[in-house]
């Protein structure tokens, strides 16, 4: 940013993207965790749930790849996953070296539940549904923008 665009402080911590987008991304995970506690989830663990309610099974590798999460920390939030029987990781009978995730009955099953988790956030932040499309948009772009790094 320019110093014109941000007044005479171009380091002031309320004009740094930096800081908002922090700020907003720990105040709008807040809204999510009384929604997922009494599932027993994690908002972690709600995006592994997402993804494979959305196309599962999927292979770790790819897991990985659309949460853009490192395997290493995606392990620990699919071992509890496992544990808590929602899920299930096994070798891919097509090709034995990919660990396969696949959703156990209780995972699929969770899915009505968490069906409700979407309006609810919305009610909470309490913003028009075209404003949220549009900070979505935005986000995406942003994200895009900074993978390509």
């Amino acid at each position: 940013m320019t110093e014109d665009a941000v007044g005479r402080d171009p380091l002031a911590l309320e004009h740094q993207v930096c800081f908002a987008l922090a700020v907003a991304s720990r105040n709008v995970i807040s809204l999510y965790r009384p929604l997922l506690e009494p599932m027993g989830l994690t908002h972690p663990q709600y995006l592994v749930m997402l993804a494979l309610w959305q196309q599962a099974p999927l292979s770790v590798k790819e897991l990985s790849r659309l949460l853009q999460l490192d395997p290493g920390t995606l392990s620990p939030l699919l071992k509890r996953l496992e544990s808590t029987g929602l899920i299930h990781r096994g070798r891919a009978g097509h090709d034995e070296r990919l660990l396969e995730v696949t959703l156990t009955e209780g995972g699929r099953e969770l899915r009505r539940e968490a069906e409700k988790i979407p309006a609810a956030v919305f009610e909470r932040l309490g913003m028009p549904m075209d404003e949220l499309l549009q900070l979505h948009a935005a986000l995406t772009r942003v994200i895009a923008i900074t993978r390509s790094e």
